[in-house]
C-alpha cells in the first residue's frame, strides 16, 4: 500500500513475489535503525531519502554496472517510463480491453487522471503506428 502520495492519495501496488521478498529483507535489516519510521526508504539518519541522494546513488550504481553515462544517462524516472511503455506494448486489442489496461496502468503509476498516462504513448513509435492503423480501419469501415 502506497500511502499519502503527492496528491494525498493511497493506492495498492502489486509486487512480484521476488520484489516483495527483497522488500521484506530490507525492512528486517532496517528495523534496528528506524523501527517506527513511516517511510519505507530512509537514510542512515532515520530521515526520508532526499531526491538528490537517490539520484546520486542511482548514478553510482549505474556506473558500477557499466550503464552509459553522459547527457542521456539512465535515471530512476527513466525506469518508470520504460515500465509504462513496456506495459503499453502488452495492451490487448479491443476498445474495452485497452480502456481497462490504461486505467489499470494509470492507477499503478499513481496518476490523478488517465489522461496523464496517455502521454507515454507518444514515445513509442510502434504503438503510435498501431493506433493509427486501427483508427484508419475504423474510419474506413474496415477497408484499407
Amino acid at each position: 500500500m502506497i500511502q499519502r502520495t503527492t496528491f494525498r492519495k493511497n493506492r495498492l501496488v502489486p509486487l512480484h513475489e521476488t520484489a516483495r521478498a527483497g522488500l521484506e529483507r530490507y525492512l528486517h535489516q532496517r528495523r534496528p535503525y528506524a523501527p517506527f519510521e513511516d517511510h519505507v526508504f530512509v537514510s542512515v539518519h532515520r530521515k526520508p531519502l532526499r531526491l538528490a541522494d537517490v539520484d546520486r546513488a542511482f548514478r553510482i550504481a549505474a556506473t558500477h554496472v557499466g550503464l552509459p553515462d553522459g547527457r542521456r544517462r539512465p535515471t530512476p524516472h527513466a525506469l518508470r517510463h520504460a515500465f509504462a511503455t513496456r506495459a503499453l506494448y502488452t495492451c490487448p486489442d479491443g476498445r474495452d480491453a485497452i480502456t481497462r489496461h490504461m486505467l489499470a496502468l494509470s492507477t499503478y503509476l499513481g496518476h490523478s487522471t488517465v489522461a496523464h498516462t496517455y502521454w507515454y504513448l507518444h514515445a513509442v513509435p510502434d504503438l503510435m503506428r498501431d493506433i493509427a492503423e486501427q483508427v484508419e480501419r475504423v474510419a474506413t469501415g474496415g477497408r484499407s
